[in-house]
Protein backbone atom coordinates (compact mmCIF):
# COMPACT_ATOMS: atom_id res chain seq x y z
CA UNK A 1 0.00 0.00 0.00
CA UNK A 2 2.94 2.30 0.54
CA UNK A 3 4.00 2.05 -2.71
CA UNK A 4 0.53 2.62 -4.31
CA UNK A 5 0.90 5.78 -2.19
CA UNK A 6 3.42 7.14 -3.75
CA UNK A 7 2.55 6.07 -6.94
CA UNK A 8 -0.57 8.25 -6.57
CA UNK A 9 0.93 11.25 -5.07
CA UNK A 10 2.99 11.19 -8.37
CA UNK A 11 -0.10 11.61 -10.00
CA UNK A 12 -1.23 14.00 -7.89
CA UNK A 13 1.96 16.24 -8.22
CA UNK A 14 1.35 16.14 -12.31
CA UNK A 15 -1.89 17.49 -11.88
CA UNK A 16 -0.93 20.07 -9.72
CA UNK A 17 2.04 20.94 -11.88
CA UNK A 18 -0.18 21.47 -14.70
CA UNK A 19 -3.14 23.69 -12.91
CA UNK A 20 -4.34 24.96 -16.22
CA UNK A 21 -5.25 21.11 -17.05
CA UNK A 22 -6.69 20.83 -14.11
CA UNK A 23 -9.15 23.63 -14.41
CA UNK A 24 -10.24 22.53 -18.00
CA UNK A 25 -11.19 19.21 -16.12
CA UNK A 26 -13.59 20.75 -13.39
CA UNK A 27 -14.68 23.77 -15.31
CA UNK A 28 -15.38 22.12 -18.78
CA UNK A 29 -17.92 19.66 -17.61
CA UNK A 30 -19.74 22.43 -15.87
CA UNK A 31 -19.83 24.38 -19.16
CA UNK A 32 -20.75 22.09 -20.90
CA UNK A 33 -23.82 20.55 -18.98
CA UNK A 34 -24.75 24.29 -19.29
CA UNK A 35 -24.71 24.13 -23.15
CA UNK A 36 -26.01 20.48 -23.92
CA UNK A 37 -28.52 21.18 -20.72
CA UNK A 38 -30.63 23.85 -23.14
CA UNK A 39 -29.26 22.65 -26.68
CA UNK A 40 -30.35 18.70 -26.14
CA UNK A 41 -34.49 19.27 -26.70
CA UNK A 42 -36.31 17.56 -28.25
CA UNK A 43 -39.16 19.77 -27.23
CA UNK A 44 -40.51 21.77 -31.10
CA UNK A 45 -41.62 25.47 -30.08
CA UNK A 46 -42.02 28.88 -32.41
CA UNK A 47 -42.45 26.79 -35.58
CA UNK A 48 -42.02 29.50 -38.49
CA UNK A 49 -45.37 29.13 -40.52
CA UNK A 50 -46.08 30.84 -43.42
CA UNK A 51 -50.07 31.04 -44.88
CA UNK A 52 -51.38 30.93 -48.02
CA UNK A 53 -54.64 33.11 -47.45
CA UNK A 54 -56.79 32.52 -50.62
CA UNK A 55 -60.23 33.82 -48.84
CA UNK A 56 -58.74 36.93 -47.06
CA UNK A 57 -62.19 36.36 -44.71
CA UNK A 58 -62.69 37.48 -41.20
CA UNK A 59 -63.04 33.24 -40.58
CA UNK A 60 -59.57 32.81 -42.02
CA UNK A 61 -58.00 35.61 -40.17
CA UNK A 62 -59.60 34.14 -37.04
CA UNK A 63 -57.89 31.01 -37.90
CA UNK A 64 -55.08 32.58 -38.06
CA UNK A 65 -54.96 34.19 -35.04
CA UNK A 66 -55.16 30.98 -33.66
CA UNK A 67 -51.62 30.01 -34.78
CA UNK A 68 -50.44 33.43 -33.55
CA UNK A 69 -51.45 32.81 -30.29
CA UNK A 70 -50.14 29.64 -29.86
CA UNK A 71 -46.34 29.09 -28.45
CA UNK A 72 -45.88 26.77 -30.46
CA UNK A 73 -45.90 28.53 -33.95
CA UNK A 74 -44.44 31.53 -35.09
CA UNK A 75 -46.24 32.97 -38.39
CA UNK A 76 -44.11 34.53 -40.77
CA UNK A 77 -45.64 35.70 -43.71
CA UNK A 78 -49.21 35.94 -45.04
CA UNK A 79 -49.36 35.51 -48.47
CA UNK A 80 -51.89 34.63 -51.45
CA UNK A 81 -49.15 33.52 -54.36
CA UNK A 82 -48.10 29.98 -54.01
CA UNK A 83 -44.55 31.08 -55.28
CA UNK A 84 -44.17 32.66 -52.03
CA UNK A 85 -44.49 29.57 -50.43
CA UNK A 86 -42.39 27.16 -51.94
CA UNK A 87 -39.29 29.97 -51.23
CA UNK A 88 -40.21 30.07 -47.66
CA UNK A 89 -40.30 26.28 -47.60
CA UNK A 90 -36.74 25.87 -50.02
CA UNK A 91 -34.90 28.60 -48.00
CA UNK A 92 -36.31 27.47 -44.70
CA UNK A 93 -37.89 30.79 -43.60
CA UNK A 94 -40.77 28.39 -42.65
CA UNK A 95 -40.90 24.73 -41.41
CA UNK A 96 -44.55 24.66 -42.16
CA UNK A 97 -47.20 26.58 -44.48
CA UNK A 98 -51.18 26.76 -44.01
CA UNK A 99 -53.13 26.78 -47.42
CA UNK A 100 -56.68 28.41 -46.54
CA UNK A 101 -59.32 27.91 -49.74
CA UNK A 102 -61.26 30.36 -51.05
CA UNK A 103 -64.65 30.23 -49.75
CA UNK A 104 -63.47 28.82 -46.83
CA UNK A 105 -65.09 31.53 -44.95
CA UNK A 106 -68.25 30.78 -46.71
CA UNK A 107 -68.21 27.14 -45.56
CA UNK A 108 -67.66 27.93 -42.44
CA UNK A 109 -70.81 30.16 -41.98
CA UNK A 110 -73.09 27.50 -43.72
CA UNK A 111 -71.45 24.80 -41.92
CA UNK A 112 -70.66 22.83 -45.02
CA UNK A 113 -67.35 20.78 -45.05
CA UNK A 114 -63.79 22.59 -46.03
CA UNK A 115 -60.54 21.14 -45.69
CA UNK A 116 -57.45 23.24 -44.98
CA UNK A 117 -54.39 22.36 -46.68
CA UNK A 118 -51.20 22.22 -44.30
CA UNK A 119 -47.61 21.52 -45.58
CA UNK A 120 -44.42 21.00 -43.60
CA UNK A 121 -41.07 20.69 -44.45
CA UNK A 122 -39.46 17.05 -44.05
CA UNK A 123 -36.25 17.67 -43.79
CA UNK A 124 -36.39 17.57 -40.52
CA UNK A 125 -39.01 14.65 -39.47
CA UNK A 126 -39.16 14.74 -35.76
CA UNK A 127 -39.89 18.59 -36.30
CA UNK A 128 -42.12 18.12 -38.73
CA UNK A 129 -44.11 15.25 -36.81
CA UNK A 130 -44.48 17.05 -33.79
CA UNK A 131 -45.53 20.74 -36.12
CA UNK A 132 -48.29 18.92 -37.79
CA UNK A 133 -49.61 17.50 -34.40
CA UNK A 134 -49.61 20.70 -33.44
CA UNK A 135 -51.57 22.15 -36.29
CA UNK A 136 -53.56 19.40 -36.43
CA UNK A 137 -54.77 20.14 -32.98
CA UNK A 138 -55.18 23.77 -33.30
CA UNK A 139 -57.59 23.34 -36.81
CA UNK A 140 -59.48 20.45 -35.10
CA UNK A 141 -60.47 23.12 -31.56
CA UNK A 142 -61.18 25.44 -34.15
CA UNK A 143 -63.75 22.65 -35.50
CA UNK A 144 -65.10 21.88 -32.15
CA UNK A 145 -65.46 25.73 -31.68
CA UNK A 146 -67.64 26.37 -34.88
CA UNK A 147 -70.02 23.22 -34.13
CA UNK A 148 -70.87 24.25 -30.55
CA UNK A 149 -71.38 27.86 -32.07
CA UNK A 150 -73.26 26.52 -34.76
CA UNK A 151 -75.76 24.66 -31.57
CA UNK A 152 -75.70 27.69 -28.99
CA UNK A 153 -73.64 28.68 -25.77
CA UNK A 154 -73.08 25.65 -23.80
CA UNK A 155 -74.14 22.67 -26.51
CA UNK A 156 -72.82 19.34 -26.26
CA UNK A 157 -71.54 18.13 -29.75
CA UNK A 158 -70.87 14.78 -28.28
CA UNK A 159 -73.50 12.30 -28.29
CA UNK A 160 -74.55 10.19 -25.26
CA UNK A 161 -72.44 6.77 -25.16
CA UNK A 162 -69.26 8.64 -27.07
CA UNK A 163 -65.86 7.64 -25.39
CA UNK A 164 -63.70 10.40 -23.76
CA UNK A 165 -59.60 9.95 -22.89
CA UNK A 166 -58.39 11.68 -19.83
CA UNK A 167 -54.51 11.77 -20.00
CA UNK A 168 -52.38 11.90 -16.89
CA UNK A 169 -48.87 12.16 -16.99
CA UNK A 170 -46.52 10.85 -14.40
CA UNK A 171 -42.69 11.52 -13.68
CA UNK A 172 -42.44 14.40 -15.62
CA UNK A 173 -45.85 16.14 -16.12
CA UNK A 174 -44.87 18.94 -18.44
CA UNK A 175 -43.20 16.41 -20.57
CA UNK A 176 -40.05 18.72 -20.65
CA UNK A 177 -37.61 16.82 -22.72
CA UNK A 178 -34.86 18.58 -20.92
CA UNK A 179 -35.96 16.81 -18.08
CA UNK A 180 -35.26 13.61 -19.79
CA UNK A 181 -31.77 14.97 -21.60
CA UNK A 182 -30.03 16.60 -18.58
CA UNK A 183 -29.30 13.54 -16.45
CA UNK A 184 -27.83 11.50 -19.89
CA UNK A 185 -25.76 14.56 -20.47
CA UNK A 186 -24.28 13.92 -16.78
CA UNK A 187 -23.72 10.08 -18.25
CA UNK A 188 -22.22 11.53 -21.53
CA UNK A 189 -19.76 14.02 -19.53
CA UNK A 190 -18.51 11.43 -17.26
CA UNK A 191 -17.76 9.41 -20.03
CA UNK A 192 -15.84 11.51 -22.08
CA UNK A 193 -13.63 13.03 -19.87
CA UNK A 194 -12.87 10.10 -17.55
CA UNK A 195 -12.28 8.14 -20.66
CA UNK A 196 -9.89 10.13 -22.28
CA UNK A 197 -8.68 10.70 -19.32
CA UNK A 198 -7.75 6.55 -18.57
CA UNK A 199 -6.49 6.75 -22.03
CA UNK A 200 -3.65 8.99 -21.85
CA UNK A 201 -2.61 7.55 -18.40
CA UNK A 202 0.04 5.00 -19.35
CA UNK A 203 0.99 6.57 -22.67
CA UNK A 204 2.05 9.80 -21.19
CA UNK A 205 4.59 7.79 -19.46
CA UNK A 206 5.50 6.20 -22.53
CA UNK A 207 6.09 9.36 -24.21
CA UNK A 208 8.07 11.19 -21.51
CA UNK A 209 9.93 8.19 -21.08
CA UNK A 210 9.70 7.21 -17.49
CA UNK A 211 7.65 4.21 -18.21
CA UNK A 212 10.75 2.25 -17.93
CA UNK A 213 11.45 3.53 -14.67
CA UNK A 214 8.26 2.52 -13.47
CA UNK A 215 9.13 -1.11 -14.28
CA UNK A 216 12.51 -1.73 -12.40
CA UNK A 217 10.39 -0.25 -9.13
CA UNK A 218 8.40 -3.12 -7.36
CA UNK A 219 5.08 -2.03 -8.64
CA UNK A 220 3.32 -4.56 -9.17
CA UNK A 221 0.69 -4.07 -12.27
CA UNK A 222 -2.22 -3.81 -10.03
CA UNK A 223 -0.92 -1.45 -8.34
CA UNK A 224 -0.04 0.62 -11.39
CA UNK A 225 -2.83 -0.08 -12.97
CA UNK A 226 -5.12 1.29 -9.50
CA UNK A 227 -2.49 4.06 -8.68
CA UNK A 228 -3.19 5.27 -12.29
CA UNK A 229 -7.21 5.11 -11.87
CA UNK A 230 -7.84 6.34 -8.89
CA UNK A 231 -5.97 9.56 -9.05
CA UNK A 232 -8.35 10.03 -12.64
CA UNK A 233 -11.19 8.89 -10.18
CA UNK A 234 -11.31 11.42 -8.04
CA UNK A 235 -11.69 14.34 -10.40
CA UNK A 236 -14.26 11.98 -11.40
CA UNK A 237 -16.07 12.21 -8.24
CA UNK A 238 -15.40 15.89 -8.13
CA UNK A 239 -17.15 15.95 -11.94
CA UNK A 240 -20.43 14.44 -10.27
CA UNK A 241 -20.97 16.71 -7.51
CA UNK A 242 -20.35 20.20 -9.72
CA UNK A 243 -22.60 18.65 -12.29
CA UNK A 244 -25.34 17.13 -10.45
CA UNK A 245 -25.15 21.05 -8.33
CA UNK A 246 -25.74 22.34 -11.64
CA UNK A 247 -28.39 19.80 -12.77
CA UNK A 248 -30.35 20.54 -9.43
CA UNK A 249 -30.11 23.90 -9.10
CA UNK A 250 -29.76 25.32 -12.32
CA UNK A 251 -31.45 23.01 -14.19
CA UNK A 252 -34.64 22.96 -11.61
CA UNK A 253 -34.50 19.18 -12.30
CA UNK A 254 -35.84 17.26 -9.45
CA UNK A 255 -33.23 14.80 -7.70
CA UNK A 256 -36.26 12.36 -6.31
CA UNK A 257 -34.37 9.78 -5.29
CA UNK A 258 -31.13 8.89 -3.01
CA UNK A 259 -27.84 10.98 -3.74
CA UNK A 260 -26.24 8.28 -1.85
CA UNK A 261 -27.32 5.51 -3.94
CA UNK A 262 -26.66 7.47 -7.04
CA UNK A 263 -23.49 8.38 -6.22
CA UNK A 264 -22.66 5.14 -5.20
CA UNK A 265 -23.45 3.92 -8.67
CA UNK A 266 -21.67 6.46 -10.58
CA UNK A 267 -18.94 5.18 -8.71
CA UNK A 268 -19.45 1.36 -10.45
CA UNK A 269 -19.91 3.61 -13.71
CA UNK A 270 -16.80 5.55 -13.24
CA UNK A 271 -15.00 1.65 -12.62
CA UNK A 272 -15.93 0.93 -16.57
CA UNK A 273 -15.12 4.23 -17.95
CA UNK A 274 -11.70 4.77 -16.28
CA UNK A 275 -10.70 1.04 -17.19
CA UNK A 276 -12.08 1.17 -21.20
CA UNK A 277 -9.61 4.19 -20.92
CA UNK A 278 -6.58 2.51 -19.57
CA UNK A 279 -7.68 -0.70 -22.17
CA UNK A 280 -6.91 2.07 -24.23
CA UNK A 281 -4.19 3.21 -22.97
CA UNK A 282 -2.22 -0.15 -23.37
CA UNK A 283 -2.77 -0.63 -27.03
CA UNK A 284 -2.24 3.04 -28.11
CA UNK A 285 1.73 4.58 -29.05
CA UNK A 286 0.98 8.14 -28.28
CA UNK A 287 -1.45 10.18 -26.78
CA UNK A 288 -3.02 11.18 -30.05
CA UNK A 289 -3.60 7.99 -30.72
CA UNK A 290 -5.14 6.90 -27.75
CA UNK A 291 -7.14 9.86 -27.76
CA UNK A 292 -8.42 9.25 -31.14
CA UNK A 293 -9.01 5.39 -30.50
CA UNK A 294 -11.22 6.30 -27.25
CA UNK A 295 -13.41 8.71 -29.20
CA UNK A 296 -13.97 7.69 -32.47
CA UNK A 297 -14.04 3.27 -31.54
CA UNK A 298 -15.63 3.33 -28.02
CA UNK A 299 -17.48 6.90 -27.47
CA UNK A 300 -18.94 7.82 -30.35
CA UNK A 301 -20.52 4.69 -31.04
CA UNK A 302 -21.30 4.46 -27.10
CA UNK A 303 -23.43 7.31 -27.40
CA UNK A 304 -25.36 6.21 -30.72
CA UNK A 305 -26.09 2.30 -29.34
CA UNK A 306 -26.81 3.75 -25.67
CA UNK A 307 -29.93 5.24 -26.06
CA UNK A 308 -28.75 8.49 -25.42
CA UNK A 309 -30.21 9.96 -28.72
CA UNK A 310 -32.26 6.88 -30.05
CA UNK A 311 -34.46 4.44 -28.75
CA UNK A 312 -32.86 1.22 -28.41
CA UNK A 313 -36.40 -0.44 -29.23
CA UNK A 314 -36.34 1.73 -32.62
CA UNK A 315 -33.34 0.27 -33.86
CA UNK A 316 -32.58 -2.76 -35.89
CA UNK A 317 -32.88 -6.23 -33.79
CA UNK A 318 -29.63 -7.02 -35.57
CA UNK A 319 -28.09 -4.07 -33.49
CA UNK A 320 -29.79 -3.84 -30.21
CA UNK A 321 -27.88 -7.02 -28.53
CA UNK A 322 -24.88 -4.85 -28.82
CA UNK A 323 -26.26 -2.34 -26.98
CA UNK A 324 -25.95 -4.90 -23.82
CA UNK A 325 -22.20 -4.53 -24.14
CA UNK A 326 -22.40 -0.51 -23.03
CA UNK A 327 -21.88 0.49 -19.89
CA UNK A 328 -23.51 3.57 -20.45
CA UNK A 329 -26.83 2.09 -21.46
CA UNK A 330 -26.97 0.27 -18.19
CA UNK A 331 -26.09 3.96 -16.26
CA UNK A 332 -28.73 6.28 -18.17
CA UNK A 333 -31.31 3.78 -17.15
CA UNK A 334 -30.02 4.22 -13.54
CA UNK A 335 -29.49 7.57 -13.51
CA UNK A 336 -32.85 8.72 -14.92
CA UNK A 337 -34.53 6.37 -12.88
CA UNK A 338 -33.20 8.08 -9.61
CA UNK A 339 -33.40 11.51 -10.63
CA UNK A 340 -36.95 11.91 -12.17
CA UNK A 341 -39.00 8.16 -10.88
CA UNK A 342 -37.28 8.40 -7.35
CA UNK A 343 -36.92 4.60 -7.74
CA UNK A 344 -34.04 2.47 -5.71
CA UNK A 345 -32.19 -0.55 -6.61
CA UNK A 346 -34.61 -2.81 -6.34
CA UNK A 347 -35.85 -1.09 -9.43
CA UNK A 348 -32.33 -1.15 -11.63
CA UNK A 349 -29.96 -4.09 -9.62
CA UNK A 350 -29.57 -5.83 -12.82
CA UNK A 351 -28.14 -3.06 -14.62
CA UNK A 352 -25.99 -1.87 -11.59
CA UNK A 353 -24.66 -5.74 -11.26
CA UNK A 354 -23.96 -5.81 -15.49
CA UNK A 355 -21.99 -2.41 -14.68
CA UNK A 356 -20.03 -3.78 -11.98
CA UNK A 357 -19.27 -7.00 -14.33
CA UNK A 358 -18.48 -4.87 -17.16
CA UNK A 359 -16.18 -2.51 -15.66
CA UNK A 360 -13.97 -5.47 -13.61
CA UNK A 361 -13.88 -7.51 -16.57
CA UNK A 362 -12.38 -4.71 -18.88
CA UNK A 363 -9.87 -3.66 -16.26
CA UNK A 364 -8.80 -7.49 -15.84
CA UNK A 365 -7.97 -7.03 -19.29
CA UNK A 366 -6.21 -3.78 -19.26
CA UNK A 367 -4.27 -5.26 -16.43
CA UNK A 368 -3.47 -8.39 -18.51
CA UNK A 369 -2.76 -6.29 -21.37
CA UNK A 370 -0.50 -4.36 -19.55
CA UNK A 371 1.31 -7.18 -18.62
CA UNK A 372 2.52 -8.15 -22.12
CA UNK A 373 3.21 -5.00 -23.28
CA UNK A 374 4.92 -2.79 -20.44
CA UNK A 375 7.30 -6.49 -19.39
Amino acid sequence: MRRLGFLMRKEFQELRRNPRMLRVLLVAPVIQLGILGYAATTDVKSVPAIFLDADRSAASRDLIGRFEGSPYFSVVGVTSRHEDVEDALQHRTAWMAVSIPTGYGRHIANGTPVTVQVVADGTDSNSAAVGLGYATSLVADKSVDVARARLGVGGQIQPIGSLEARTRVWFNPELLSQHFMVPGVLALLLMITTTVLGAVAIVREKELGTLEQLNVTPLRRWEMTVGKLLPFGLIGVIQVFLVVAVTVLWFKIPLRGSFPLLFGLTLVYLLCTLSLGLLVSTISSTQQQAMMTAVFFFVVPMIYLSGFIFPIENMPEIIQPLTYLIPLRYFLVIVRGIFLKGVGLESFWPDALMMLAWGLTVLTLATMRSQKTLR
